[in-house]
């Protein structure tokens, strides 16, 4: 991974409770380093001897859209171009269910086009990422 050319971001519904925000970017962010392993840096030791697991190595910044905004960049990332991003989204669908059996079975049951999204993680290319986001405030 070339970090210089590598970009990671979240993208969360700003209209969202502060809990579901911070769920949601809980929810990416597990996803994502399971997926991107190679972004998350070694153990580290502080002075007095104690472990620190390591984190990420490089900036994840969270941005804020509303529900369109995010549909319409979730729809962007089928097209071809987008095909080498690593990306994970966290709906309506997701959030309504306490079991994961209940998420296979209920996605299964709803078509694409209504699910809802709070939010979208994505990385790769660092030209990619910002082509989709590179105009999305900061969500504060």
């Amino acid at each position: 991974m070339e970090r210089k050319a590598y970009k990671c971001v979240m993208l969360i519904d700003g209209a969202l409770p502060p809990g579901i925000i911070a769920n949601t970017a809980g929810i990416l962010g597990i996803t994502l380093g399971k997926q991107i392993p190679e972004t998350v840096g070694p153990e580290v030791l502080d002075k007095s001897g104690s472990l620190h697991l390591g984190i990420v190595q490089i900036p994840v910044p969270v941005l804020k859209a509303d529900r369109e905004k995010i549909k319409e960049i979730r729809k962007r990332l089928y097209q071809p171009e987008f095909d080498s991003l690593v990306t994970v989204d966290f709906s309506d669908v997701a959030q309504s269910c306490n079991a994961y059996g209940d998420y296979i079975a209920k996605a299964a049951s709803v078509e694409e086009s209504d699910f809802t999204y709070l939010g979208i993680g994505i990385c790769g290319d660092k030209k990619s990422v910002n082509k989709l986001t590179g105009n999305l405030p900061l969500l504060r």
